[in-house]
């Protein structure tokens, strides 16, 4: 049984790759609404977890929820609009940004109006005068909030983020991370955000998720990472020097 606020529901659940245990019995909970940061070293089993939350893997054993119904039960199209996904890589295809920001409906066989283009631009805080731009003349940061916007196309309810600034100049991180409270705020929508920097975890997140070696260790409230109880977690915390 999901919790009444659950966005994403986790029940014992286990993920391995040719015998190799990814993910060990995860429990916990996606809050509605919420901004969730996970952090934890590399090999942590993050990213994994993200692929279990769209559908781009399957869990080996346990449950996932989303919205209150087991995510098997969504078709893999309806569950890649609900939730969103955008990477560090912001990946564009060659071509304008209209193109690019037009092709979550494109692939649906539909059509983006000039306005909603327009209006996603100004959300993330790009000029409307760049929708004829090549993609190729992006900046960094430029290129992330178009990611963005364009996962916003189909108005995901849940929007997962994965490392989206770690390549970023301090003044586009700082950008990207006001859009993605923006975005919360003005729409309600659930965050999940990977991230390696604690500071920025600790600052954008209400809760955060700590995963090592494919546990989730400990999880709570963001200041959890300023008092941690788990000894792994004081010594990940202590390591770290963002």
């Amino acid at each position: 049984m999901a919790s009444v606020n659950a966005a994403v529901q986790w029940n014992h659940v286990t993920f391995s790759v040719n015998g190799k245990t990814i993910l060990q019995d995860i429990n916990g909970t996606f809050l509605e609404g919420k901004i969730t940061t996970l952090v934890g070293p590399s090999g942590a089993g993050k990213s994994t977890l993200f692929k279990l939350c769209n559908g781009l893997a399957s869990a080996d054993s346990g449950d996932i929820l989303v919205a209150g119904k087991e995510i098997d039960s969504y078709a893999p199209v309806e569950l890649r609009r609900m939730v969103g996904f955008a990477m560090q890589d912001a990946t564009m295809v060659d071509g304008t940004v209209y193109e690019n920001l037009a092709m979550p409906l494109t692939l649906q066989g539909k059509e983006l109006t000039e306005d909603k283009a327009n209006e996603l631009l100004k959300l993330v805080g790009l000029p409307a005068t760049i929708s004829d731009q090549s993609t190729k003349d992006l900046s960094g940061g430029q290129r992330q909030k178009l990611s963005i916007a364009r996962t916003l196309v189909n108005r995901p309810s849940i929007l997962l983020l994965d490392e989206i600034t770690s390549s970023l100049d301090r003044v586009s991180q700082q950008d990207v991370e006001a859009l993605i409270v923006r975005i919360n705020k003005q729409y309600g929508t659930t965050i999940v955000w990977i991230t390696h920097n604690l500071q920025q975890a600790r600052t954008i997140g209400d809760y955060t998720w700590v995963m090592i070696n494919g546990q989730l260790v400990e999880a709570g409230e963001s200041f959890l990472l300023d008092q941690p109880e788990n000894d792994e977690v004081r010594l990940f915390v202590k390591g770290d020097n963002s």
